[in-house]
């Protein structure tokens, strides 16, 4: 008997993956987590019954979400990630040694333990000694911090349950708040294919333009997401992602990606002509 796994992307589409096993299944105080097995895609994790990553694609997130502000910011030295339970950000994080402070707010501790246990090449880095896990709600954690950070990413859920809070303007005043006078944010800015997640994306776009003086959207393509074309925001309070980007700091790094390249982050801001239109829409400041 053949098993699959099936995630509802509208009402009348579905991603449908043939798995091998079950390894999870639970309820924590928040949301279900299922891990399965995969053939194809390795192991997933799912939250609620929605994909969050797959062994097999997460690099490209991961890569998007932390190599296009690293490439921009000329000193990062603090870094607020919000969500990231996986680990996937937090892994790409420490591959830069000026990195001195991981700040990780989880308000799952279910989640961390479970990809600790069965997605250890992405959580392989969260027993980092500069890393310090916060089991609290991101929204009321960064209330309290002023001037404190050089980049905060926002690796949230979708924007329902328990991310929900996580895409309000509160959250993106209080983000700005939070941030260094040179400051970054980036996020996951949902997909703009499907009616439902681009009003979800021009929401947040929207909120975001009215908190920060720089913003922009660079997009990638990960096949195991909602129509494969994904989006991230990217607020900055002074630096330019293009024209501040360094590509010969980033490149005498050495760093190994799969995905990322300075070149691919200059035309990850290329969007197509109905991206840019969504976007426009909710741009005008009032």
């Amino acid at each position: 008997m053949e098993l699959w796994f099936s995630e509802p992307h509208t009402p009348d589409i579905k991603l449908s993956i043939r798995v091998d096993r079950q390894l999870l299944s639970m309820e924590s105080d928040f949301q279900r987590i299922d891990i399965f097995e995969s053939p194809e895609l390795g192991r997933i994790l799912v939250l609620d019954g929605y994909v969050m990553l797959t062994e097999k694609d997460e690099f490209i997130y991961h890569e998007m979400i932390v190599h296009v502000p690293m490439a921009v910011h000329p000193n990062v030295k603090r870094v607020l990630v919000i969500g990231a339970g996986d680990g996937g950000a937090v892994r790409e994080l420490t591959k830069y040694p000026e990195v001195e402070h991981i700040d990780l707010v989880e308000i799952d501790e279910q989640v961390i333990k479970a990809c600790m246990e069965y997605l250890p090449r992405t959580a392989c880095k969260l027993t980092d000694p500069r890393v310090f896990i916060h089991y609290e709600d991101g929204l009321k954690y960064v209330r309290s911090k002023e001037n404190e950070y050089d980049l905060i990413i926002v690796d949230s859920t979708d924007p329902f349950g328990p991310g929900e809070g996580l895409f309000t303007r509160e959250f993106y005043g209080n983000c700005y708040k939070a941030l260094k006078e040179d400051g970054i944010m980036v996020n996951q800015h949902e997909s703009p294919f499907y009616e439902a997640d681009a009003t979800a994306c021009m929401r947040a776009h929207k909120r975001i333009v009215e908190s920060f003086p720089i913003s922009r959207v660079y997009q990638a393509h990960i096949p195991t997401y909602p129509s494969g074309h994904w989006l991230f925001g990217f607020a900055s309070k002074r630096y330019h992602p293009i024209h501040d980007l360094d590509v010969y700091r980033w490149t005498e790094r050495g760093l190994e990606t799969r995905y990322y390249t300075p070149r691919l982050h200059q035309g990850a801001f290329c969007l197509p002509a109905y991206v840019e239109k969504l976007l426009r829409m909710v741009e005008v400041r009032d």
